[in-house]
This record gives C-alpha cells, sequence and structure tokens, in this order.
C-alpha cells in the first residue's frame, strides 16, 4: 500500500522544464543577474545566471513540482549538474542535445524539433525561441516564451504552472 502511494505521488507530479541559454543563462549586459561564482569556480562556469533562478527553481519544488532543464546544447549533465549545484540548486532531470539525439530524434527519418519536451511527460517548457513555443500544440506540450528583462518572470511562470496543473490534474 505504501509503495502504490508513493508510485502515485510520483506519477502525479508536473514537470516544468527550463532552457539554458538565454533563459537561465543570461548577459550582465542585458538581464540582471545572480552575482558570479567566486573564485575559482568563475573560472570554470563563465555563465551567469538569470536574477532570481535559484529561488525559482527551489520554489517550484517546494510546491511540488519537478524541475528539468531541457536544452539543445551539448554541455554535458555533470557540468549542468555542477555549476547549478554551486547555486543551490539540483534537477530532477536534464535532457541535453546528445540525450535528446539518442532517445528522441533517434532513427526518425524525419527532423524533429530541437526539444519535443512531451516526450519526456514535461507539462511546461520555458524557453526563448518563438519556433519551440508556437510547436507545443503540435508536439503536446505548454511552453510559456522568456526572453528579454522581465522583474516579474518568477510569478508569471508559477502562475502558468499552476493554470496548468489546474487544468490536468482536474481531468
Amino acid at each position: 500500500m505504501i509503495r502504490k502511494k508513493q508510485n502515485e505521488n510520483i506519477n502525479n507530479k508536473m514537470r516544468v522544464s527550463f532552457d539554458l541559454d538565454e533563459v537561465l543563462f543570461v548577459f550582465p549586459e542585458t538581464h540582471k543577474t545572480e552575482p558570479p561564482l567566486k573564485f575559482p569556480f568563475n573560472r570554470i562556469f563563465k555563465e551567469r545566471l538569470r536574477l532570481g533562478t535559484p529561488r525559482l527553481i527551489n520554489r517550484l519544488q517546494d510546491m511540488g513540482y519537478e524541475v528539468w532543464v531541457y536544452t539543445s546544447s551539448f554541455r554535458s549533465e555533470a557540468y549542468i549538474k555542477s555549476l547549478f549545484f554551486l547555486y543551490g540548486i539540483h534537477f530532477d532531470g536534464i535532457v541535453n542535445g546528445t540525450r535528446h539525439l539518442k532517445e528522441v530524434q533517434r532513427d526518425n527519418k524525419e527532423t524533429l524539433p530541437q526539444k519535443v519536451p512531451s516526450r519526456y511527460r514535461i507539462s511546461l517548457h520555458v524557453d526563448d525561441e518563438t519556433v519551440i513555443c508556437t510547436l507545443g500544440r503540435q508536439y503536446g506540450f505548454n511552453a510559456y516564451q522568456l526572453d528579454a528583462q522581465d522583474d516579474d518572470w518568477e510569478e508569471k511562470i508559477v502562475e502558468r504552472a499552476e493554470q496548468i496543473k489546474r487544468r490536468e490534474f482536474s481531468l
């Protein structure tokens, strides 16, 4: 009975994923950013996180969401985990370009989009690319487009995730 209850909880967790470049990794010249990592880590990890990233990801997880990275970049999973660990973030799943090609594109003769979050049961994907966001309906996922500096981005994403969660879990 306990195992069944645990499995139900796992299956009922909604997944939210984030792209890296221009979404979580941004340029200080165009976006507000988290403070850079301290030496020597700032020499290894040059990317800068959008201001509020650790707070938002930890908040979503505290609210019961699984939070994933889904990126078309070929940064290794170890690199991504290590960088975010230094900011106090642990992702529930990571899909990079290598994993996407292996698990999603595989032997398909038709070229699929560089991200198909629904293949990983991701309900909401946050991305900067219009083409990825517009393909959501066709490929069965919801998208939130985030590119420019937005001081309210955290609240908007939480609100969007809650809307989707209410809709999905009320069925």
